[in-house]
């Protein structure tokens, strides 16, 4: 595992360059498209780290970057003790689960698996006699490799290539093949797909495809894993379980992994930081609790969290009122200090739909008309208007609603939060008094 680092990462496409209709959200200029700006980075040893936004924020293409399939127009990337911009993607030590699976059609899964470990670059390291094992405690499994197909003569790939179709007892197996064969099999095992090592990739299902690519990723023992949106061909039943057993392979293996997923649900449920991207920059890195409580910006209270973040333009009046139209509602006395810079001015009040609840009629409380119900057995969602804006609501299941009825919502002061209304950034959190804090 290794410690990935990115300092000042900036990505502009010359212009008329080429590129994909999926390509991140772009800045203009002179000198190009820049899709990356200001991107800096840090993930610990062992850390999974999640980078989520929305489509074409550029997050797949941070991840080409760290990999070496795109070249960076400034900045450094470093993973380990190395800085390698300079360096091609098969020198990084990353491996990438590509979206599409991106298996070779003609190769069996056992060939799949092996493909990397066959080519794996030879590094000047101490070599061990090629008709014994690698003591493991001079070398780790990858130098083992790398010293064993160093030591290899030109004839010894040709025959065993040769005899591959063989049966087993007369094919032929260098040094080097038995390593590669033994964590082949051991992959296969991990990933429950050892049966599966004789079949081509037509002869799969989805989420057989999808277990071979971690695999071949898994087999070259990298320090990094890359894996951008690999559960999006799933279904939704067969992504739940393929995301529950990446989090617990990451775990046994302990190998510093960068995920890419547009989807909120599985950047919350498996990393341990997210990384939020909107229009090629980073908003907010935070572990998921934070993203979801204390929000930096109106994008980010908005993209964490389903049904989204309910907004409402509101007047402060210090020290602790908010106004609305329809509504006056007294926030906790840890408000005091941030809203004093904003009094008499407008801010931008978001409030989740589960901190919402069916109330009483009151000054405090919000008057709407039910347009909306969606029940879905453990809970129910409604879409209210208050007046002309629309809000979404969860409510328990057991209280019948019905459309067109009205009804007051009340919201939960504690669970408030204020955005400036031009830079949609955070107010911040209120402080919490010292006698609740104990």
């Amino acid at each position: 595992m290794a410690r990935v680092a990115v300092e000042n990462l900036y990505k502009t496409f010359p212009q008329g360059e080429s590129r994909s209709a999926s390509a991140p959200s772009e800045t203009e200029s002179t000198h190009g498209v820049t899709v990356l700006r200001r991107i800096n980075l840090e993930i610990a040893d062992g850390e999974f780290m999640v980078l989520v936004g929305p489509s074409g924020c550029g997050k797949s293409t941070l991840l080409r970057l760290l990999s070496g399939l795109e070249e960076a127009t400034a900045g450094t990337i470093t993973i380990g003790t190395q800085k390698v911009n300079a360096l091609p993607p098969k020198q990084r030590d990353t491996a990438i689960v590509f979206q599409s699976y991106a298996l070779y059609p003609h190769l069996t899964v056992y060939d799949n698996l092996a493909f990397g470990l066959r080519r794996m670059p030879i590094r000047s390291v101490s070599p061990a006699p090629v008709d014994t094992q690698p003591d493991p405690d001079a070398l780790d499994a990858n130098q083992a490799l790398q010293a064993a197909l160093a030591a290899q003569s030109w004839w010894q790939p040709l025959l065993a290539k040769v005899t591959r179709p063989l049966p087993a007892g007369l094919r032929y197996q260098s040094p080097a093949d038995r390593l590669i064969d033994h964590r082949v099999q051991a992959v296969a095992k991990m990933l429950q797909i050892a049966p599966l090592l004789d079949r081509y990739p037509r002869q799969l299902s989805g989420g057989q495809k999808q277990r071979v690519a971690l695999g071949r990723a898994i087999a070259r023992n990298p320090q990094v894993f890359l894996m951008d949106e690999p559960l999006s061909n799933l279904d939704a039943k067969l992504r739940n379980e393929t995301r529950a057993q990446i989090v617990n392979l990451q775990k046994q293996l302990d190998i510093t992994t960068i995920y890419v997923t547009h989807d909120q649900v599985e950047a919350m449920t498996m990393g341990d930081r997210i990384a939020v991207m909107n229009q090629g920059q980073i908003q907010q890195v935070a572990p998921p609790l934070e993203l979801y409580q204390a929000p930096a910006n109106q994008f980010v209270a908005e993209f964490i969290g389903s049904p989204t973040m309910n907004f409402l333009p509101v007047q402060i009046k210090a020290p602790l009122v908010v106004t609305h139209p329809e509504f006056r509602l007294t926030l906790p006395g840890g408000w005091e200090t941030l809203l004093q810079p904003y009094d008499g001015q407008q801010v931008t009040l978001g409030i989740r739909p589960e901190h919402m609840s069916l109330s009483l009629p009151a000054p405090k409380n919000l008057p709407v008309r039910v347009t909306r119900v969606e029940a879905l057995g453990s809970e129910t969602y409604l879409t209210v208007m208050l007046k002309d804006t629309p809000l979404q609501v969860r409510i328990q299941p057991d209280r019948p609603v019905h459309i067109g009825e009205e009804l007051w919502l009340a919201i939960a002061p504690e669970q408030v939060h204020l955005f400036d209304s031009e830079t949609g950034k955070s107010l911040g959190r209120p402080t919490v008094p010292a006698e609740l804090s104990q």
